[in-house]
């Protein structure tokens, strides 16, 4: 995968805690979150497990949609890792191989 801007979001568990992101580069900042290396929420609350991206073709994008999707309800963002990921897989072997 090259680095593309996207928005990403993260669980500690199917249907637990849910992060989401913006980033240039998944890859590098996946494994920073499962490696413990990004201080704060996603550290503090275990949340590492990749569940949903979609990429963007630039930054100014992929932030309105990170800020779009930090507003909706709980039930939304949900919804719209079932219609992609519906068993909550760790998508990190997606996006490296």
């Amino acid at each position: 995968m090259t680095k593309n801007p996207c928005v990403y979001i993260l669980a500690s568990k199917p249907h637990g805690t849910l992060y989401i992101g913006v980033t240039s580069h998944l890859i590098k900042r996946s494994w920073e979150h499962q490696n413990g290396f990004v201080k704060g929420f996603t550290k503090t609350y275990d949340v590492h497990r990749l569940v949903y991206y979609e990429l963007h073709p630039d930054m100014m994008l992929a932030i309105t949609t990170e800020k779009q999707l930090k507003r909706w309800n709980r039930a939304w963002k949900i919804q719209l890792i079932e219609r992609r990921n519906p068993d909550w897989h760790d998508l990190w072997e997606e996006i490296v191989s």
